[in-house]
């Protein structure tokens, strides 16, 4: 994949291999700590298939890989709603291959096979076009989210921010929120809790032995405005209290990329910093959110 580790011996992890894992993970959008994890190594099998090089269909587990996201990225230049330029092929990309295949005029059977395949090469992706995904997103957030009563918010604590995720929570609910918390060290867990409480938005808290961030979701060809917008009003509340985050980061971390709502995660610390601030810290990440639930998108 052209991260080369010539530099060191065979089957040794040595510090070229790590600099190079780094490389990867950022490239990738994700978490850059050197470290071949589960979240890397899968980033990496994800990436073994070129687009075209196998077929591409709706099954149980979803497919995933580059190819996916690229065939996502091409029926979405091409006005195909195929959802978010996420690398999964969930319905929403079947029935965008399947429209696809009608207006070519190719079998239609949802597969994107070797015929479709062709066609999507021979008409080419529209360089410069944004998502269809990426413009209903920001159609469906014109409107205040608080004009559905109550709005969905879904609160997760990702790692050692327990305290500070319940009392977030119980801001949010007194407020009159309908809120679910989330306690659990792995990002698709949040996700699938999100999308079966159907939220609105969600928010994952983490706690950093140094400088944090909040990110949101973005990759090649799609960006997550609402998640953009939630993570700016985030990263402001924090820093008044003197917790370095930085701009907003759009990653592709699990958490971010299998939710269907826009979503941030936000790794702040130092973990006793956070601990200390407790419900004043709470109170001000939940007025952001009421703020964004009024206002979803940034001018």
């Amino acid at each position: 994949m052209g991260f080369i580790t010539t530099a060191d011996h065979r089957h040794v992890f040595g510090a070229e291999t790590k600099a190079q894992v780094l490389a990867f993970q950022t490239s990738r959008g994700l978490l850059p700590d050197g470290i071949c994890g589960f979240q890397t190594w899968t980033a990496l099998l994800e990436a073994d298939f070129g687009f075209g090089e196998r077929p591409l269909y709706l099954r149980q587990p979803m497919l995933r890989g580059e190819d996916v996201a690229e065939l996502q990225r091409r029926l979405g230049s091409l006005g195909f709603d195929a959802g978010r330029i996420d690398g999964i092929f969930g319905p929403d990309s079947a029935r965008a291959v399947g429209e696809f295949q009608q207006n070519v005029g190719v079998p239609v059977d949802n597969v994107c096979g070797r015929d479709t395949i062709i066609e999507l090469l021979r008409v080419g992706p529209r360089t410069g076009q944004p998502s269809v995904a990426s413009v209903r997103e920001r159609e469906r957030l014109l409107r205040p989210v608080l004009s559905t009563t109550p709005a969905r918010v879904v609160v997760g604590d990702l790692g050692d921010l327990g305290a500070l995720t319940e009392t977030l929570g119980r801001t949010l609910a007194e407020r009159g929120l309908d809120v679910a918390i989330v306690h659990h060290p792995d990002g698709s867990t949040h996700a699938a809790a999100a999308n079966e409480h159907d939220a609105a938005a969600y928010v994952g808290l983490v706690a950093s032995d140094g400088d944090g961030h909040i990110a949101y979701f973005a990759t090649d060809g799609y960006e997550s405005s609402g998640g953009r917008t939630l993570a700016a009003l985030l990263s402001r509340e924090v820093s008044k209290y003197g917790i370095a985050v930085g701009p907003p980061r759009g990653m592709r971390l699990s958490v971010l990329r299998e939710t269907r709502m826009p979503a941030v995660a936000c790794r702040i610390g130092p973990s006793d910093t956070v601990a200390d601030l407790g419900e004043p810290l709470a109170l001000a990440l939940g007025d952001a959110v009421v703020e964004w639930l009024q206002r979803p998108l940034s001018d």
